[in-house]
């Protein structure tokens, strides 16, 4: 079991905003940011300022896959 961000890059490119822009708004490093493009492990706090910054739910951004 684990978990997917596909849900957060169909958002991305719904909104038109590039992957760099959004780890500058919130502050990222491109590692993290590569850890979300290879469905790693990332913290919450990486979650929750995506979410803010996207004013979405953890659900609109990750899936659990089963």
């Amino acid at each position: 079991m684990g978990v997917t961000y596909k849900p957060l890059w169909k958002l991305l490119i719904d909104r038109e905003i590039k992957k760099t822009e959004m780890s500058k708004a919130i502050e990222i490093s491109s590692s993290t940011l590569s850890k979300l493009g290879k469905d790693q492990y990332v913290s919450l706090d990486v979650l929750v300022r995506i979410c803010k910054y996207l004013n979405c739910q953890l659900s609109d951004i990750c899936k659990i896959n089963h």
